[in-house]
Formats: structure tokens, sequence, C-alpha cells
């Protein structure tokens, strides 16, 4: 079943800009990361270079105004960016792209090469519904410190992704939660991809595309449909 997904009105008055559409897998095969998924994220960091000629990724306009948006719930951007530039600027780096395993590295490179943010949940471990809204600052988060699993708290009016269950990503997209991450045993998932205007719903339904058809050809069989709220 896939988690519905709401945001808030509170959200859509700091961002009344902002798009987003899912893709959802059922019965996909994840594994650890190939030469299949490096290709896949080499090709998009040159996509990247190409598109921003030469440009820091925080010149592009869609990521101009992610930094607006981020400024509008009080995190400071050039310390806090989201998914979509922190990426890029790893991609344009000596190191590159980390690889994690095949799922997610076959979203980061949909994230890279069309620069918007991308994050993929494990559905079998989302509780109800998937809500994009500002925090109280009371909602758990569980993640890691010093390679152990620890609980953590938003702060209140940050925007965030939660589930019945607590926080699933932070500052918007900033950092995924371990309790819904994709590992290499995940079977069901849920991809989201996120737009800021001048970003065009067109533009995200371009990418989620291009995802599912990855999908696809990375697991033959699963049911893959694309979600683009009206």
């Amino acid at each position: 079943m896939t988690p519905m997904l709401t945001v808030s009105d509170e959200v859509k008055a700091i961002a009344p800009g902002f798009a987003h559409v899912a893709v959802v897998a059922r019965g996909v095969v994840n594994g650890p990361s190939s030469d299949d998924s490096s290709a896949l994220l080499e090709g998009a960091a040159r996509r990247l270079a190409a598109r921003l000629d030469g440009r820091a990724p925080h010149e592009d306009p869609h990521m101009a105004a992610w930094r607006e948006a981020y400024a509008a719930f009080g995190a400071k951007p050039s310390r806090t960016r989201n998914s979509a530039e922190a990426l890029a600027r790893r991609a344009l780096a000596d190191g590159g792209l980390p690889r994690i395993n095949a799922l997610v590295d076959l979203y980061n490179a949909i994230s890279v090469a069309h620069l918007i943010p991308v994050g993929g949940e494990d559905t079998d471990h989302i509780v109800g519904g998937m809500r994009l809204v500002r925090a109280t600052g009371q909602e758990p988060f569980v993640t890691t410190a010093g390679g152990e699993q620890a609980v953590d708290h938003p702060e209140p009016g940050e925007v965030v992704w939660c589930d019945e269950e607590g926080v699933t990503c932070r500052r918007w997209n900033w950092r995924q939660g371990v309790r819904t991450r994709l590992t290499e045993h995940s079977v069901n998932a849920l991809f989201l991809l996120e737009g800021m205007a001048p970003t065009t719903t067109g533009e995200l339904e371009a990418a989620a595309a291009e995802l599912a058809e990855s999908l696809e050809k990375l697991s033959p069989g699963a049911q893959i449909t694309v979600h683009v709220p009206r």
C-alpha cells in the first residue's frame, strides 16, 4: 500500500512554489553498488557539470530557491544544504559521489543529473501516511551518533517529513533517518522527487520517468508507478 503524502498549510505558506512527485516500487531487488550503478553516478556527474557550465551548484536558480525556502524556516542554507546541493558539491569534487547500494546509487544519480532533491524510503518501515510539516520539536528522529543508534529531535518550526512514529527526514531533505532508509534488504520503496519554483512539475515528472525506467532495468518484474499530486 502506498503511503499517503500530504503537505501542511504551514509549509505551503512559507514555500508556495514547492511541488513533489512520488515513484513507488514494489518487489524490487536491491544489492551492493555495482559497475552499473557506478556508471549511472558517473554519467550523472557529467550531466551536472554540463548543466552548471563552471558555476557553483548554489548559483543555479533552482538551488537558490531552495536556499530561500531553508532560510524561511530558520535554517542557514550555507551550512545546512538541501540534499541536491550537497550531492552536487560532492559530484564535482575530486572524491566524487559515494557508493551506498544499488537503489540509493540510482536515486542519487537522478538527483545529481536533474539537480533536484530525491529521497528514498523503505515503505515496509513507514507507519501510516507521510506528512511535510513544521515540527513542534518533540518528534523523535532516529539517527546515529558515534556509530550507535540515537534519538534526536528537530528544532521547533523546522520543516520535516514525518510519519506516525516520528521524523523520517530532517530539515526538509537534509538528513534522512535510519529507521526508513533503503538497505540491501529493502523490497518495497517510495522515492520522493522535490522541486521549488522555478522547477516545474513537468521537470519533476521527466526525472520520475527516468527513475522509473532505471528501476525497471534494475528489477525486471517490479511494479513501478508514478504519482503526481493534482
